[in-house]
């Protein structure tokens, strides 16, 4: 069995029975916030760049007023401007450490944040199985699980040792009711051919996903509210589908947990806004 290489990509079309406004509403949260991020991240390489220019300054001011002592008579001068110039500096740079200090933190919590979710998840689910992988991008986590974990081939059937596996992901959720999750299925090229009730590829990727999400609802106790049912069908492989290998790599049920960010969301903001002022 082979490791399932985790891709971040929720921009593709949902189904029918996505919603659409919810999955836009924590699409637009997400990328606002990074945009965030990498702004916050701008400001900070600034202000690293100033306090070095701050600390240059300040070598040479002491060198400049050590050149005084040691060329003068007096070997006790020391201009009082010389003095100001550099407890001015000194003053600049500890403001500058102030800032920066407080943007480390800003960035850190989330981190952190992140950290400890991909933690707890690696722990409860368990990554022994190389047909279960857990990761990490962006601050949001992926849960990704082979689908011969989950379905027998062709079938939206969730079978009973997938319980087995879904139960350890149910108690997570659990644990974390301020927490989303977004079940994404996906499929090979191979086009669909059934018994009239799914037309194609799409309708199988996404009646896994309300298949697996019944099973986390009505037998795991998972909030219905918490749950997000996503088909990606067959455009979003993880590798080209030209051999059976590659075709069983790509038909898979990723899991998508969306950390509530709010708090660090305004934190960063209240942040930028002391660095504009």
């Amino acid at each position: 069995m082979k490791k399932i290489v985790i891709a971040l990509s929720v921009l593709a079309l949902l189904s029918s029975c996505v919603s659409k406004k919810k999955y836009t509403e924590l699409e637009a949260k997400n990328k606002e916030t990074q945009d965030l991020l990498n702004t916050a991240t701008v400001k900070l390489n600034s202000c690293l760049e100033e306090k070095a220019g701050l600390t240059a300054t300040v070598a040479g001011l002491k060198d400049h007023n050590q050149t005084l002592i040691n060329t003068s008579k007096d070997m006790t001068v020391l201009t009082t401007k010389g003095a100001e110039n550099i407890e001015k500096a000194l003053e600049s740079i500890k403001e500058k450490d102030l800032k920066i200090s407080r943007m480390q933190d800003a960035l850190t919590k989330k981190d952190s944040v992140t950290l400890a979710v991909v933690t707890s998840l690696k722990s409860a689910v368990g990554i022994s199985d190389p047909d279960i992988e857990i990761n990490v991008e962006k601050g949001v986590v992926f849960i990704s699980i082979a689908d011969k974990l989950l379905f027998k081939s062709g079938s939206y059937e969730v079978t009973d040792k997938a319980k087995g596996v879904l139960a350890k992901v149910a108690k997570v959720v659990n644990d974390k009711p301020d927490f989303e999750c977004m079940v994404e299925g996906h499929t090979d090229s191979v086009p669909y051919i059934g018994n009239g009730i799914l037309l194609d590829n799409w309708d199988l990727s996404v009646k896994r996903s309300t298949s697996i999400i019944r099973v986390l609802t009505t037998q795991l106790g998972v909030k219905p509210e918490q749950l997000i049912a996503a088909g990606r069908s067959s455009y979003v492989p993880l590798v080209g589908n030209d051999t059976a290998e590659n075709r069983a790599r790509n038909r898979r049920t990723r899991i998508v947990v969306l950390p509530k960010i709010d708090q660090f969301y305004e934190m960063i903001e209240k942040e930028m806004k002391k660095q504009t002022k």
